[in-house]
């Protein structure tokens, strides 16, 4: 972050009373356990902690000032009526003045896979930063705009969305050069309620495109493409990417394996070192991204083929003998379905025994049942021999592939994650390929930590 005074600072965000001391701030935290000397604490209130219940232990980490919205003692105090806005009115101003282009990136599935991939690919041309982890909310996409050093040239960042209007609120802070929708699929229910809501969540992201913006959008999806062109307004730059043949961006001859996939763009070969028909999408996307930079498809191939695994996302694991597809970072109807497909493919030799290791899909509101139990001819049709089902909606899919399967499908039900662990050593035999695939409420990483201690 290019350093700012305390005082410039207090305007931007609208804080009373406004300050009136010589310090200047290198940093913004909103977590007092990673404070740097030099930094601007913001005091966030959350579900689990209150950030004003720490800030004299971010004063005593060498905060220079501290956001708050309640009355608080301490050093420089700055108060405003949300914080979290304050921080999000501080991340528009400092975008628009650091002179970096930013990609922001949403999706239902697909957005923290293409975000790595642009990040790497375009890190071999450009300076670029990108989003820790998946920092894609109110309060992580402005420390990502933030975060970027002074010389960075392009930062990659994604858009999440739990409720309308989120990605609005979020592209307007953000004021995207280039805009990526990767996918829209029913997620989110919870507060987006169904697909088309969805869809025009997504869509809101090109409203806070600069103005000369690019718009890149899945062209496989023929909702989100129509409803695009149905909306108002003119886009500078407009391109789709996908698998069909109206897209801007396509790929051809694909062929899958089960640690990646070929195929060509433009005439071009790829190699994608990442598994699964979804992989194809992400990068495809990215492709679109990184054309616009100026790279040629050679570039993009060269770099692609080095791509490192995302963690927790169709992530590869040879444990001892076993072969773990470690997909447990979240979990919809759409990429478990994914997920199923990359472990079919995993067998090539349909000599060794799959496992499905299936938490409940959250987030999902009334249609939750519904479509769990619409998993199961997924589960059979992949061939999973044990399914081993943790939490009571995942025990729904898991009687639903039991109705449908037209082979001895073996499953076990579990109230949780603890309890499915607990059970590993009798279940899982050498050789077995296994899936471990479910929202992030079921911490099935625990169930991958189990089987290196088993295993390894």
């Amino acid at each position: 972050m290019k350093e700012i005074s305390v005082n410039a600072l207090a305007q931007i965000i609208k804080a009373e009373p406004a300050a009136d001391i010589d310090d200047s701030v290198v940093g913004v935290s909103t977590d007092s356990r990673t404070v740097n000397p030099g930094d601007c604490f913001f005091a966030i209130a959350g579900d689990n902690f209150d950030g004003h219940n720490y800030v004299k232990e971010a004063f005593a980490k060498g905060a220079v000032c501290a956001v708050v919205s309640q009355d608080v003692e301490g050093g420089t105090i700055l108060k405003v009526d949300d914080t979290t806005k304050a921080l999000g009115d501080l991340a528009r101003h400092y975008r628009q003045k650091a002179g970096y282009k930013v990609v922001a990136i949403t999706g239902s599935v697909g957005k923290t896979t293409t975000r790595q991939i642009v990040y790497h690919v375009l890190s071999q041309h450009f300076r670029v930063s990108q989003a820790k982890k998946n920092f894609n909310n109110q309060i992580g996409l402005p420390l990502t705009l933030l975060d970027a050093e002074e010389k960075t040239q392009i930062v990659v960042a994604e858009l999440g969305t739990n409720y309308p209007g989120e990605i609005a609120y979020l592209t307007r802070i953000a004021s995207p050069d280039i805009a990526v929708i990767t996918s829209v699929y029913s997620a989110h229910l919870d507060g987006l309620c169904d697909l088309q809501t969805i869809v025009q969540e997504k869509l809101s992201i090109s409203e806070g495109l600069q103005p000369n913006g690019v718009f890149i959008i899945n062209g496989d999806f023929e909702q989100l493409v129509d409803s695009h062109r149905a909306k108002s307004g003119k886009i500078a730059e407009f391109y789709t990417f996908g698998k069909s043949d109206p897209c801007d961006y396509r790929a051809r001859d694909i062929t899958y394996t089960g640690f990646g996939s070929s195929f060509t763009i433009d005439g071009t070969p790829v190699k994608l070192p990442l598994a699964g028909p979804g992989n194809v999408d992400n990068a495809l996307a990215a492709w679109a991204v990184c054309s616009k930079f100026g790279l040629t498809a050679g570039d993009f191939s060269q770099a692609v083929k080095t791509q490192p695994p995302v963690s927790m996302r169709a992530e590869l694991l040879q444990i001892g003998t076993l072969t773990v597809l470690n997909d447990c970072y979240n979990a919809n109807p759409a990429s478990v379905k994914n997920a199923l497909d990359i472990l079919t493919n995993l067998d090539s030799d349909r000599k060794r025994r799959l496992v499905f290791v299936c938490g409940d899909m959250a987030e999902l509101g009334p249609q939750t049942e519904d479509l769990h139990a619409q998993l199961g001819p997924s589960i059979a049709k992949a061939g999973v021999k044990l399914l081993m089902a943790v939490g009571k909606y995942a025990k729904i899919a898991a009687d639903a592939a039991e109705e449908c399967a037209e082979y001895d499908l073996q499953t076990k039900c579990f109230d949780d994650t603890l309890s499915a662990c607990n059970n590993l050593k009798d279940s899982i035999k050498d050789y077995d390929i296994i899936l471990v695939k479910g929202s992030r409420t079921a911490k099935l990483e625990m169930a991958v930590d189990k089987l290196k201690q088993l295993f390894s």
